[in-house]
């Protein structure tokens, strides 16, 4: 397994080692004693699947308070998916970083505690990975406007589908500090 660093701290790219034939192939999604010697998550409590259309953006999406950090990876097709640092008082506030990840890369991206997540499909259809270190938790359901400008996500999409919460969300200045995580070094 390679570990790639992306542009926020803490915010990692993982890349399986693969192993295949003409049979087809085989990779480990997640191993406890290799991603504890990469510094990674050891522990999930929940395991979740989504499947989106094309042209369909999901986020940005965080909990606040009970974070949750995110093992995310597709199944099927593939996304734009994209981290921002959202911890209140962080050099990195309000930064994001972005990877492809899809069926055929089979790159997993580590999203910690702290950090907004979102993704735009890019195939007719993908099916969507999470292992969460934390379980879903309602009231503390929050996000970011997906195309809040001061972010500024370069998204591969110009008008994607989206829920009515999504669109909703308020802008990142507009979400006072006690709704966001804070930052500790």
């Amino acid at each position: 397994m390679k570990v790639i660093e992306t542009s926020l701290p803490g915010c990692v790219i993982i890349e399986p080692a693969v192993f295949g034939d003409e049979r087809g192939f085989f990779f480990e999604t997640w191993n406890a004693d290799r991603y504890r010697e990469h510094g990674l998550p050891t522990q999930f409590v929940q395991s979740n699947v989504s499947a989106s259309a094309r042209g369909v953006l999901r986020g940005l999406h965080y909990q606040w308070p009970n974070p949750q950090g995110k093992l995310v990876s597709v199944l099927e097709g593939e996304v734009y998916d994209v981290a921002v640092d959202i911890r209140h008082g962080s050099p990195h506030f309000g930064r994001w970083s972005a990877v492809m990840l899809s069926a055929q890369n089979r790159r997993q991206l580590w999203i910690p505690e702290g950090f907004a997540h979102g993704f735009a499909v890019l195939s007719d259809r993908a099916i969507f990975s999470y292992l969460c270190t934390a379980q879903y938790d309602r009231a503390a359901d929050a996000g970011v406007r997906w195309n809040d400008a001061r972010i500024g996500i370069d998204w591969p999409v110009s008008e994607p589908l989206l829920s009515d919460k999504d669109a909703k969300a308020p802008f990142l200045e507009d979400v006072t500090p006690d709704r966001l995580p804070g930052y500790s070094e």
